[in-house]
C-alpha cells in the first residue's frame, strides 16, 4: 500500500493499532485476516492409519512394558542358547549373532518411528502457535478498543507493559 492511497482508520482504537508496528499504513496485522482454523480438525486430517499405527507403536516402545517384554524375551534367549535347557535346543550360539541383528533392526525400526510421531507432533505444536499468535492478536486488537472507550491512554498502556516485559526478561538473564 503506498502513502498515496493511505487512509487512516477512521476509528481511533484502529488508528493505535496501525500504529503499533512503528509504521502508519492502514494494515493491521497480516494476520488478523487469515481463516481461523480448528486444530484438531486440522491434526484429523493428518491422523491416517499409518500414523495411528506409528504412534501406537511408539508409545508402547516408551513403556515400560516394553523394558518387561524385552528383559523377559533376552533373557529366554540367552538362557536356551548358553545351552541350560538343553544343548540340542541352543540355536545362536555366544556371542548370539542372530539376537544381536535382530536388536540392531528393532532399533531402526523404532527410531524411524519415533522420528515419524516427532515430525507429527512438531506440525501439531505449530498448528498451535500459529493459533495462539492469532487469538493473542484477537485478544490485542479487543483490548485497545476497549481501552480506547474506557479513555485508557494507550501509550501509557504499552509503554508499561514494555517496562514489565524488559523487567522480566532481566530477571530471567540474571
Amino acid at each position: 500500500m503506498s502513502n498515496e492511497t493511505y487512509a487512516p482508520p477512521s476509528c481511533l482504537a484502529c488508528r493505535i493499532i496501525d500504529r503499533a508496528d512503528g509504521v502508519e499504513d492502514g494494515r493491521l496485522y497480516p494476520v488478523v485476516a487469515k481463516r481461523i482454523r480448528h486444530e484438531t480438525a486440522v491434526v484429523r486430517k493428518i491422523r491416517t492409519e499409518q500414523n495411528r499405527l506409528t504412534d501406537g507403536i511408539t508409545n508402547f516402545a516408551g513403556s515400560m512394558s516394553f523394558v518387561y517384554l524385552h528383559t523377559v524375551w533376552f533373557s529366554v534367549w540367552i538362557l536356551i542358547n548358553l545351552g541350560l535347557l538343553g544343548a540340542a535346543v541352543a540355536f545362536d550360539r555366544f556371542p548370539f549373532g542372530l539376537l544381536t541383528m535382530i536388536v540392531s533392526l528393532e532399533a531402526i525400526f523404532l527410531s524411524t518411528f519415533v522420528m515419524i510421531s516427532q515430525n507429527r507432533q512438531a506440525s501439531r505444536a505449530d498448528i498451535r502457535s500459529e493459533l495462539d499468535f492469532e487469538n493473542n492478536v484477537r485478544g490485542e486488537i479487543w483490548a485497545v478498543h476497549i481501552g480506547h472507550a474506557l479513555g485508557i491512554d494507550a501509550d501509557h498502556v504499552e509503554e508499561t507493559v514494555m517496562t514489565a516485559i524488559k523487567g522480566y526478561r532481566e530477571m530471567e538473564n540474571a
